[in-house]
């Protein structure tokens, strides 16, 4: 016994445990997760003593996940009642419960095309064109004589909601535009075709070793803002969370 209570004693003076340490989940919006969460995840828990466990299944999913009790909140990147449509796209189920958001900050959405691309500067009805399909071909908006694809999101995705409400009116992305699962796998592919286009966070633009692989396009302002939500009111892990990242851990959020 006098050697168990020793071994345990030295494991404790090895491995000490964090007073107040827990655990919070977050499922959600990857831009969330990508440029709030993740980049100031360690200040925060040297701050709080909070482990952050994230999912970075898009706002729809991660507000489904909240609703049926997988999460502690869900990250968005769009407003509440756009989240909620978001989540009823996702997974064909209706959010229900008293849900609160929680915002952090705001978030620009910018509209990439290949570096090769020769288009510099597109208005809304020329958007709006390119991703709906009235616009099949680059020439006529100046661009080469190539037809367009899009790479859009999947449909749970905030970012491409929130594109299609402010910048298409509410119309279908064309048939046949490449869904993607990732907002680093449509960076990728707009990088990768000379005929691609796509609408990603500048914040995802900005990580390490995306800026060179596409070109932003000037367009009219996109923005949004960048949130938790919660069933009711935050958790105390939630909140502070939410009174760090708007506060001494602003700092930490990526452009």
């Amino acid at each position: 016994m006098k050697r168990v209570l020793c071994t345990l004693l030295a494991a404790s003076m090895l491995f000490p445990v964090v007073a107040g340490a827990e655990t919070v989940r977050l499922h959600g919006s990857t831009t969330v997760q990508k440029r709030i969460m993740e980049p100031g995840k360690d200040a925060l828990k040297k701050a709080t003593g909070i482990d952050l466990v994230m999912v970075g299944n898009g706002t729809g999913n991660g507000l489904e996940d909240l609703v049926s009790g997988k999460a502690d909140a869900a990250m968005a990147s769009e407003e509440l009642a756009d989240a909620v449509a978001s989540m009823k796209d996702a997974s064909g189920k209706a959010a229900t419960g008293d849900l609160k958001p929680h915002v952090i900050t705001n978030d620009v959405i910018k509209v990439i095309v290949n570096p090769s691309n020769t288009v510099s500067k597109l208005d809304k009805e020329q958007l709006k064109g390119l991703h709906n399909g009235t616009i099949d071909n680059w020439s006529k908006v100046g661009g080469p004589d190539l037809p367009v694809i899009v790479v859009t999101s999947h449909l749970g995705s905030a970012t491409r909601k929130v594109f299609q409400k402010a910048i298409m009116d509410g119309t279908k992305y064309v048939d046949g535009a490449l869904e993607v699962e990732t907002t680093r796998k449509e960076i990728e592919d707009v990088g990768q075709f000379p005929e691609g286009i796509g609408a990603v966070s500048m914040g995802f633009i900005n990580l390490p070793g995306n800026k060179e692989k596409v070109k932003i396009v000037e367009t009219p302002n996109i923005s949004r803002p960048l949130m938790l939500i919660t069933k009711g009111e935050a958790s105390p892990g939630v909140k502070k969370i939410v009174d760090f990242f708007t506060g001494e851990g602003k700092k930490f959020i990526k452009d």
